[in-house]
């Protein structure tokens, strides 16, 4: 494992703060616009599409060819690609969308930002804590204009949320609940692996979508979104859902580069997937001016004590403080409970998600900030993903995130992966 000094950790909790940003000397596309490469066009990656054609769309790649032809016809003087690692060859880019299941974000992300390229990256910004590091570490490094999808960041509620904890309105913040009832409907985990060994479609590059994990065969259980819950793909539903749900407390508390210890349970963990429900607790102690913060997350089946829940809307957090309590639905305003001073409920304006991509591309052509950049996303990332290397280490860690070690030689080898031949990051 990389390991970084005490002065790159300090360089990484300061970028947290302020976006790394970066004044291109040129610009590849016509009349100003970026030209830009999409990496996986299905699911969000439609969405990103979309939402960064006001741009010069140069190249797209997906593994999936009915998905890549769909795209192509949108876009026919895009360049079309299978495998990532040779869109990123494609000379005249200037930024790059990464899109894919969240095993290949980084091996993705690393090559774009060495090859100096601008990059906007879905949530969670990586499959390890220890690529969230190397990523942020580069990004910081290679000065670019960086975006982590967590289009909610921008959000009208949560900016009055963070703005609200900022002022003190509910005291110190003694504790934060946070719950989703993912994974629910949308995937299955806690499962062992299929025994079937169907044939892969024809129109699907598996050894592709495999990527930098080991090789097995191919099943309609990972594919298309069901891989959010294997271990080997995704992050499970804390990868998915507290990258949003986290993100104001990450942001106002300033939980940033601080140790933090962490204990998640749940049902027996599974070698091969996620729990079918979970609780995490992360413990952030005192840290000279900072008061100790506890944030409980709640994922599937587990819930809070009942006085807990009657005030946490799903999908959705609770701040306890020292003067009060505010409640927040994910996308919705900000509700004050029980405080001293009473505070005047003010109708939120309309919401794009556009504008978060927007906010990326700014940045690419004018050194403006971005609010999910990836020296806040990454050591955001680091803390998300240590709920999960708690949950399969079975006891509670301490995370040092100066040394990016917790003491634990198990639970140190669950911070980082191997890769296959080809895929290193």
């Amino acid at each position: 494992m990389s390991l970084y000094s005490r002065r790159s950790a300090m360089k990484l909790s300061a970028a947290a703060v302020t976006a790394p940003l970066f004044l291109p000397s040129r610009l590849s596309g016509a009349n100003g616009k970026l030209n830009i490469g999409v990496i996986g066009v299905g699911g969000r990656g439609r969405s990103d599409l979309a939402a960064v054609s006001t741009e010069t769309i140069a190249a797209v790649c997906d593994v999936d060819e009915q998905r890549l032809a769909a795209v192509s016809k949108q876009y026919p003087n895009a360049r079309t690609y299978h495998d990532y690692r040779q869109l990123l060859d494609q000379e005249d880019l200037d930024a790059v969308v990464v899109a894919t299941p969240d095993h290949n974000h980084a091996p993705a992300t690393v090559r774009a930002l060495k090859r100096g390229l601008h990059v906007y990256c879905e949530k969670p910004l990586t499959h390890t804590v220890q690529e969230a590091r190397v990523i942020s570490q580069i990004a910081l490094e290679q000065d670019l204009a960086t975006q982590m999808g967590t289009q909610n960041h921008e959000h009208p509620g949560y900016v009055s949320l963070v703005t609200m904890l900022n002022s003190g309105v509910i005291g110190d913040v003694k504790e934060v609940h946070i719950i989703t009832n993912r994974p629910g409907r949308w995937w299955t985990q806690g499962m062992d692996l299929p025994s079937e060994t169907p044939a892969v479609p024809e129109h699907l590059h598996w050894d592709l979508w495999l990527g930098p994990a080991d090789e097995r065969s191919y099943h309609q259980a990972y594919v298309p979104f069901r891989w959010r819950g294997w271990w080997d793909f995704g992050c499970g539903a804390i990868g998915d859902m507290a990258i949003h749900l986290m993100d104001p407390a990450f942001q106002a508390l300033k939980l940033g580069g601080r140790p933090v210890k962490v204990f998640s349970e749940g049902p027996p963990p599974n070698e091969y997937s996620g729990p079918r429900h979970m609780k995490t607790t992360f413990t952030f102690p005192a840290q000279g001016k900072k008061k100790q913060v506890v944030i409980y997350w709640y994922e599937g089946m587990a819930r809070p004590a009942n006085d807990i829940q009657e005030k946490l809307p799903m999908n959705g957090s609770l701040f306890v403080g020292s003067k009060g309590e505010i409640s927040i639905a994910h996308g919705k305003a900000p509700q004050v409970l029980n405080a001293d001073t009473a505070i005047e409920q003010q109708p939120l304006p309309t919401f794009s998600d556009t504008h978060h991509h927007q906010q990326w591309i700014n940045a690419c052509k004018t050194k403006s900030a971005t609010g999910s950049n990836f020296g806040y996303a990454g050591p955001f990332t680091e803390v998300v993903l240590l709920g999960n290397v708690a949950y399969r280490r079975g006891r509670t860690i301490s995370y040092d995130p100066v040394t990016m070690s917790t003491g634990d030689d198990i639970a140190d080898a669950l911070l980082r992966k191997d890769y296959r031949d080809g895929w290193h990051v």
